[in-house]
């Protein structure tokens, strides 16, 4: 349970914030955030509907689709709540407890987001480097176990952190600068040294992410030199069509992730408007654009989606046929 220092803890909650200074217009930008959240859960969720129900897309490569779509939907949908709470309801406070299960959640999701996108890369570059030890190597069996490292890594290393939090006390009361708990913005308000648990979190920040993210950039500098060495251009530019999406969702993916880490740990200046912003961005966009991305154009998935919904049209004007009757 957590520990709280009763002489400076006014209360034992946060409050979350969504957009401060816009908070007469939450019902308007609800709007297209509710879009967003749709977009994210159907798109994830026919994905992974199409990769389980069709059998063509068996394949490894449609295997960490599906996984990167599960942590997508798992990252949404813990999201959700608070905040389409903060944005209908105006509900911002949060208890401790809460609080330290949805940052738990938030990061353990992240994280294995950033795990399955190096494993991602991992089965392009087996497929354009050494093409003719693909199959033999990306196997079905394979693909289950780094899945099994993946989750078991981030048990490992988040379970202690989350110890860790629970110990500490924490001043109650503070307004937050994002609709979710973030670990860098709740740390700020801990009676202990925060920078012993900040430069912690950085540290777990670097070792799961950073690792993951030299090892993507290591696999790309290997692909474009392959590709490079291809005289055909047909062949090059299909060697990095393969690449297109994976690149797209590194880059949506790390770019707000970082931009908001440095916001909150070096830039104490930074506006508070900015940090949601860069929140919400990080939290939501890789969700809503990732399916938009590998539906349109990886050609299998796009297929698979088509005649899953000509299937279902079809059922559905037989239905209304055999009502008539």
């Amino acid at each position: 349970m957590f520990i709280f220092n009763n002489t400076t803890s006014s209360s034992p909650h946060f409050l979350l914030t969504a957009f401060p200074g816009l908070e007469l217009v939450h019902v308007w930008i609800s709007i297209p955030i509710c879009c967003l959240y749709t977009i994210a859960l159907l798109g994830n969720s026919m994905i992974l509907f199409v990769v389980v129900t069709d059998r063509s897309l068996h394949k490894p490569m449609y295997y960490f689709l599906s996984m990167l779509s599960a942590v997508d939907l798992c990252l949404t949908i813990t999201t959700l709540p608070t905040v389409l709470g903060v944005l209908w309801f105006h509900s911002r406070e949060i208890s401790f407890k809460a609080c330290l299960v949805q940052m738990f959640f938030i990061h353990t999701f992240s994280f294995l987001e950033s795990s399955v996108l190096a494993a991602m890369a991992f089965d392009r570059f087996m497929a354009i480097c050494n093409p003719l030890k693909y199959a033999t190597v990306v196997t079905d069996m394979l693909t289950t176990v780094i899945g099994a490292v993946i989750c078991i890594r981030q048990t490992l290393v988040m379970f202690p952190m989350f110890l860790v939090l629970k110990k500490l006390s924490f001043h109650g009361g503070h307004e937050l600068s994002h609709p979710f708990c973030y670990h860098p913005d709740m740390i700020k308000y801990t009676s202990s040294n925060p920078w012993v648990t900040s430069i912690f979190g950085m540290f777990l920040q670097l070792y799961l992410t950073g690792t993951d993210l030299l090892f993507i950039f290591l696999s790309y500098i290997m692909i474009l030199r392959t590709v490079l060495s291809t005289v055909a251009p047909k062949k090059q530019q299909k060697a990095l069509s393969t690449c297109a999406c994976h690149f797209c969702a590194v880059t949506i993916f790390y770019m707000p992730m970082i931009s908001l880490s440095l916001a909150h740990r070096f830039f104490s200046s930074t506006p508070r408007v900015l940090c949601s912003i860069l929140g919400n961005i990080y939290l939501l966009l890789p969700p809503v654009l990732n399916p938009i991305t590998y539906s349109l154009k990886t050609k299998r998935i796009r297929q698979a989606m088509l005649k899953l919904f000509q299937l279902k049209c079809s059922q559905a004007s037989s239905g209304r046929e055999a009502s008539r009757r």
